[in-house]
């Protein structure tokens, strides 16, 4: 009978190679990771943010939307693990931007508008009163 525990041939127990040596890195390398999703909000509330700076007038309301839409994809960003975060924020700021510059120009246009009514109407005023030289003192 041979007897396989002597050294001089295959043993039934498992062969182990010997620890590497510190310092040393395995050569295998990891899988790479697929790349996060982008939230789709926090696209659109970029795009719309921009287009509230840019869009005479209609850029106050675009900017309401971008500013709702901006902020729901902060909200939704921070409970999932999409990534956004700077298109959102970009997206906020924007949007608030243009909503206050168009919201304060269409509020001056508005006061300029009814400013120049009050001052046609006192200049009318004024010219049905002027006889232009005629005098009414003839009666």
């Amino acid at each position: 009978m041979t007897d396989f525990n002597n050294g001089s041939g295959p043993s039934n127990q498992p062969h182990y190679s010997p620890p590497p040596p510190p310092g040393y890195q395995p050569q295998w390398t990891p899988m790479p990771q697929p790349p996060k999703k982008t939230n789709g909000k926090s696209i659109a509330g970029l795009v719309l943010g921009i287009c509230a700076i840019i869009v005479p007038y209609a850029g106050f309301i675009i900017g309401i939307i971008g500013i709702f839409l901006s902020s729901i994809a902060l909200k939704e960003i921070k409970k999932s693990d999409e990534q956004g975060k700077g298109m959102a924020v970009a997206g906020l700021v924007c949007s608030i931007v243009g909503t206050v510059f168009y919201g304060v120009l269409i509020a001056a246009l508005i006061i300029l508008f009814f400013i120049g009514i009050n001052v046609g109407s006192e200049y009318n005023e004024y010219n049905s009163n002027y006889n232009f030289g005629i005098a009414n003192d003839f009666e």
